[in-house]
Order: structure tokens, then C-alpha cells, then sequence
């Protein structure tokens, strides 16, 4: 079997790494990994596994930008990790048909079929439009706000509630991921699970989304035939990914069953039977069939919906929290533009008056520029290609992308890159400052860009100013807040903080 082809390296090549291991760790002072003979730059890659975003930094930083990764000899991991701006838009936007995900991609991320994320060409393309067909349906944004109250006066505030009364500390990254996952599943698959409220109740589903983010990672820097034989052997983190595939297939499969023949109603909003109609008309993914087309369609977006926006709103409230002036001047927008001095009571508000919030769509924007959701994109050319920083890449050769790495380079963002500024989005005229998608790739870059941009701004900017006008945050003192080392770039240990009712 291919998954015991390199076996036999298995049984001494870890001895070696950690020989090299132990030798890099003494004196080594510059952050450019040693290229050792027989395992490569392995042993620095294992020194820094507990710090791998700030680690390819640091190298990225050291290196102008784009740095050759040599893996151990025998594994294919060699692979080229760039965070310049001149390198991202020529890959993704300028010659974007030479970079598809790719059969690599693929297999790392099997887990989500023939979802969005996953597919190329055509696939994509029919992907791609019949999202874009439902986000400008115009039933779509009224759909969006109802949902997202909703859960904020029957979820949110509650739980919000009960912890500030009680003076207890909780971890809000969890109540975020709880809201998004919660949001998501009603949009997507018309069924609101309710996860967020009071008792806090376990669903697996819900946590497995979080449980496959970092074996995905280490699906990038261990050998195939090691991760494939771990598979095999449903140990070690693949176990994980397992378990996380039947969580979402027990939670999903129930729910595609849809409406037949005359039930379905020109014009209405439903996701899925929008999906289902282009499958059979285009005959388009694997030959698995309609039911685990529209299980992949729905993991992909249900990923998309609630990862990266409870992600991006942990690090704004931990931003803010570090940086309580900022906290103060979104709170005073908040009543001035939705003239809550003059009415002196909370309303909800709708997607158009979100829009006036512009000191809070620079704060989010900051978030999302230190800690984009995404932090690592994975490319490979179809042919061979040389980048503008004058590196050689060969067909199927391996691109990392570190959009981490980008909002922390001062040769893209300026002394003060890592500063923690609203401002920089405001314009001179008082709007919100537009910067490339290359400078800025927090949501994708080129024909791939999110679709979903808009509607994750409105929903965060619902969110984040409920909070905001009805709180003050406090950190838990000695609570570390870190980076977890995985696709998705979730706060390692949470965001524990106390919530004070404010009299308003």
C-alpha cells in the first residue's frame, strides 16, 4: 500500500530530526532555518511548531519577503512561503489561470469534497455564480438581518446576561463561535440548531469545526505517506478528522432533504434548492450524487460562515481591550450615528445604517489585518513560472502564502505595522479607505476574492456594537491569548474575559 512506502524512514528519521533539533536550539540567533543534511530545515520547523505564525514571520521578514522551505529528502515537503505583495497579485489575480488549487489542495482538504473551497474550473465557476445569484437576491439582506437579530435578542444578550450578573469569567471566542455556527446553519440549511444560549450545550458538529483546523495544517508539513498512515491507523490527528467528518455528516445529511417538483417556488430564497437545481442541470461534481454534492456545498459555506467571522471578532474585542481608546471612540459612533443619546434606548438597527459605523469597520479591518481568519493560502502552478521576487517555480511546485505574514510586514504597512490603528481606514474625506486585495488579503485576492465580504462586515458590525454599547469588556488577568497554530487562526486558549453591564 502507498501509505507504507516510506515506512521504514518512519522508525529512525525521528531520531535524527531531534539529534538536529537539539544542535539548532543551541546559540542559533537568526531566524532563517538550517538546511541539514538528510532532513533538511525539518528540525527548525519542529523548534517553532508552537509559534508557526509568528515563526514564518520572523523568517518572511529576514528573508525580503519570500523564503525556500527543503524539507527531509525523501517526503516532497519542499515549497516555496511568500508574503509579498508583487507575488500574491501576480499568482492570484494577473496569472491566476496558471494556479488552480490543485490536486494537492484537494487532498489535503478532502475533507470538503466538491465544496467551493476545494473546486477549480468549472466546478468552481457554477460554484462561484450560483452563490453570487443568492447573496444579490433580493430577499437575501433582509434574511440576513432578521436571522442575525434574532439570535442576538435570543441568544447573544441572554447568555451576555447571565455571565454579567454573575460576575463570572467566560470565554467569549466560544460564544462568538456558538453565534456564527448557530447564524450559518439558518441561512444555509434552515434550521437554527441553538447552540448559543444559557446552558452552553455540547454539539458536536459545531465543535468539529474547530477540531479539523489543525490537523489541516499539519496536513501541509508532515510526508502524505505519514498523515495517510495515521488515517489508516485512526490515530494522532487524523483521528480528529475523522471524528469531525461524521459530526458534520450526522448534522448535515438530515438536512438536504428537499422540497420536489411543485413545492419549489420561482423565486424563493433557499440555498439549497438553488444548488440542487444547478447540479442537475449542469451535472457538474463527483458522480457521488446530489445529496453529497449539497453535504459538501454546505460544509464549505457553514466553514466559511462560521470561522471566520467569530475569528475576526475574538481579536477585535481583545484588540479594543488592550487598546481601551479605541473601545471608547467605536462607542460614541455607535450613538451618535445611530442617535442613541436622542432616543436613549437600544434598537437594532438595519443593514444600511451599519454602513455608518466607519471607525468600526476600520477597527475590524485592523483585526482582520493581524489576525486574518485564513492565515495560510496553499498554491501550485500548472506550469512552470518565475515570480516577480525572481523565483523559480516549477509545475506543481508548492506556494505558501502567509496573509499572517503580510498586515505584519513594514515594507507593506509601514513602521507602525504593528500597531493596533482604526484610523489608517478612514480616508481624508471621513470614508473608508480602500487597500488592494494583494496589500489587504484578509478575504482572498483576484477572482477568488470572498463572496461574502459584505455580509460579514454587516453581521460583525451587529454584533460587535451590541456588545460594545451595552458592555465593558475586561481581559482575565494572566489568561494568555495567543495564536492557535492552525489553518483557521483562532485564539489558542480562547478569549476569557468579564463582562460590567453599563448603564445606559
Amino acid at each position: 500500500m502507498a501509505i507504507f512506502e516510506h515506512l521504514e524512514f518512519f522508525l529512525i528519521i525521528p531520531f535524527i530530526i531531534y539529534l538536529f533539533y537539539l544542535i539548532s536550539t543551541r546559540g542559533k540567533t537568526r531566524p532563517e532555518p538550517t538546511n541539514w543534511p538528510l532532513v533538511g530545515m525539518m528540525p527548525a520547523v519542529l523548534q517553532n511548531l508552537h509559534r508557526a505564525h509568528d515563526y514564518i514571520t520572523e523568517v518572511l521578514s529576514a528573508c525580503g519577503g519570500t523564503f525556500e522551505f527543503k524539507g527531509p529528502w525523501f517526503c516532497n515537503l519542499d515549497m516555496l512561503f511568500t508574503s509579498d505583495p508583487a507575488n500574491i497579485h501576480h499568482i492570484f489575480s494577473r496569472n491566476f489561470s496558471n494556479y488552480p488549487k490543485g490536486p494537492d489542495f484537494r487532498k489535503i482538504f478532502e475533507i470538503l469534497g466538491d465544496g467551493i473551497f476545494n473546486a477549480d474550473f468549472e466546478l468552481w465557476e457554477v460554484h462561484r455564480k450560483t452563490t453570487l445569484s443568492l447573496l444579490t437576491h433580493a430577499k437575501f439582506y433582509a434574511c440576513l438581518e432578521r436571522t442575525v437579530w434574532h439570535k442576538v435578542e435570543t441568544g447573544l444578550l441572554p447568555v451576555l446576561d447571565y455571565f454579567s450578573k454573575r460576575g463570572t469569567d467566560f470565554d467569549l471566542q466560544d460564544v462568538f463561535q456558538r453565534f456564527t455556527f448557530d447564524n450559518i446553519s439558518k441561512l444555509v440549511l434552515d434550521y437554527d440548531p441553538c447552540s448559543l444560549c444559557v446552558e452552553l450545550p455540547y454539539v458536536a458538529c459545531e465543535k468539529a469545526f474547530s477540531n479539523v483546523v489543525e490537523p489541516l495544517l499539519y496536513r501541509h508539513i508532515i510526508p502524505e505517506s505519514l498523515w495517510k498512515l495515521q488515517t489508516w491507523l485512526k490515530i494522532a490527528t487524523e483521528k480528529k478528522l475523522i471524528d469531525a467528518a461524521e459530526a458534520f455528516d450526522e448534522f448535515i445529511y438530515p438536512h438536504v432533504c428537499l422540497k420536489k417538483g411543485d413545492d419549489r417556488k420561482e423565486g424563493d430564497f433557499n440555498l439549497l434548492t438553488a444548488f440542487a437545481k444547478v447540479y442537475e442541470e449542469k451535472n457538474i461534481g463527483s458522480s457521488a450524487g446530489l445529496r453529497d454534492f449539497l453535504r459538501d456545498t454546505s460544509l464549505n459555506l457553514m466553514f466559511a460562515g462560521r470561522d471566520t467571522t467569530s475569528t475576526c471578532l475574538t481579536w477585535l474585542f481583545w484588540l479594543i481591550a488592550v487598546n481601551p481608546l479605541a473601545e471608547i471612540k467605536i462607542r460614541q459612533e455607535i450613538e451618535t450615528e445611530l442617535h442613541l443619546k436622542e432616543d436613549k434606548k437600544w434598537r437594532c438597527f438595519s443593514v444600511d445604517e451599519s454602513r455608518k459605523l466607519k471607525y468600526l469597520h476600520g477597527a475590524l479591518c485592523e483585526s482582520l489585518r493581524l489576525f486574518p481568519p485564513v492565515a495560510l493560502e496553499h498554491k501550485a502552478p500548472v506550469r512552470p513560472d518565475v515570480l516577480p521576487s525572481g523565483h523559480y517555480i516549477k509545475q506543481n511546485g508548492k506556494i505558501i502564502f502567509s496573509f499572517y505574514s503580510v498586515g505584519r510586514m513594514e515594507a507593506v504597512w509601514g513602521k507602525d505595522c504593528l500597531e493596533f490603528r482604526p484610523e489608517r481606514w478612514i480616508s481624508a474625506s471621513g470614508g473608508i479607505k480602500h487597500e488592494p486585495s494583494y496589500k489587504f488579503p484578509a478575504f482572498n485576492v483576484g477572482p477568488r476574492t470572498c463572496l461574502g465580504k459584505d455580509m460579514a462586515f454587516i453581521q460583525m458590525k451587529m454584533v460587535a456594537a451590541t456588545i460594545i454599547y451595552h458592555y465593558n469588556i475586561k481581559l482575565v488577568e494572566g489568561h494568555p491569548v495567543s495564536p492557535r497554530d492552525s489553518i483557521i487562526l483562532q485564539a489558542r486558549d480562547g478569549l476569557r474575559v468579564r463582562l460590567f453591564k453599563r448603564h445606559v
